[in-house]
């Protein structure tokens, strides 16, 4: 049996383009061109994954899905963002506070247009894989929890004093468990911008983020050498 998605996209166009691709790989899609009728869609019918645009008319993607999420419905979202001329400015200025925003909403991965087509697919393919219990407003790996409403990260039951950095990186960490993440898919999720591979700003802040989370147990984030990194139990680097 295929997946079932749903996108929910205002733009005719570039929501074609999706609709048409996806059907390609064999996917069952539908399409929704704003909020009301995309909750419509996501209240009659279950779906696997759905592909969510922020910038929706009337009622925004990120509203959307807080109304989603405290339904008690936890499919996985992919939200969408969009980047352009208009929105660069508040990126640069509050790229971090704008991607917690949408994981705390209940995002479960981000994906900035213009994409590659085969990344799509490999972000569908890797939210349709998460296991169906995953809590849309507890994240809890190993003896790590993180309460999306509240925004309190705790391991063993005691706080993490966390950045708003070092919170958003935990978060995607958490969303991904035993996923190697990419330098550059961190990188531009946590940050919003290209990675050039010169910065360390990245290697400082999981730095940072290991030091917090091992004062309290044995390493969850791990290195793979020329690969990235892996949030899991183990004894890796």
């Amino acid at each position: 049996m295929s997946l079932k998605l749903l996108v929910v996209e205002d733009q005719p166009d570039f929501a074609d383009f999706v609709v048409r691709g996806l059907r390609e790989e064999g996917f069952t899609v539908a399409a929704a061109g704003d909020a009301r009728a995309a909750w419509h869609m996501l209240t009659t019918a279950d779906w696997d994954v759905v592909l969510l645009d922020r910038g929706l008319p009337g009622e925004d993607g990120l509203s959307l899905l807080k109304r989603v999420r405290e339904s008690g419905r936890a499919t996985p979202v992919l939200m969408l963002t969009a980047r352009d001329a208009s929105v660069l400015m508040l990126t640069a200025r509050d790229a971090v506070p704008d991607r917690v925003a949408g994981l705390d909403a209940g995002a479960d991965d981000y994906l900035t247009k213009p994409f590659a087509f085969d990344e799509l697919l490999a972000r569908v393919r890797a939210l349709a894989r998460r296991p169906a219990t995953i809590s849309s407003a507890t994240l809890c790996q190993a003896d790590v929890r993180v309460d999306l409403t509240t925004q309190r990260a705790e391991r063993a039951g005691h706080k993490l004093d966390l950045t708003g950095k070092e919170y958003a990186l935990l978060v995607l960490f958490m969303r991904h468990p035993g996923q190697i993440l990419t330098r550059t898919r961190i990188y531009e999720h946590v940050w919003d911008e290209r990675y050039d591979g010169t910065s360390n700003t990245l290697e400082v802040h999981i730095k940072d983020l290991r030091r917090k989370l091992e004062e309290r147990g044995p390493r969850l984030i791990h290195t793979l050498r020329n690969r990235g990194y892996r949030f899991s139990v183990g004894d890796e680097t």
